[in-house]
């Protein structure tokens, strides 16, 4: 895994699909779902294949070499 780059939200938690597109891990909700659904993305070291999975403060998104961790925004 590469270095793993903080993205801050603003509020609790965030969903899966929205992150990837706020961290710029992705280009667009059409593309979290299909990389989603193939596989590619894991969550704290396991796949997750549900688009609307809630993320919170300290969890960490990997899809490929590319890694972004969930932090609490202003």
């Amino acid at each position: 895994m590469s270095d793993v780059f903080e993205v801050p939200i603003r509020d609790e938690s965030i969903r899966l699909g929205q992150f990837l597109k706020l961290a710029s891990l992705i280009e667009s909700g059409a593309e979290a779902k299909e990389v989603i659904a193939e596989g590619l993305v894991s969550v704290n070291g396991e796949v997750e294949v549900r688009r609307g999975r809630q993320l919170h403060v300290g969890d960490v998104v990997e899809i490929g070499a590319a890694a972004a961790r969930v932090t609490a925004g202003a």
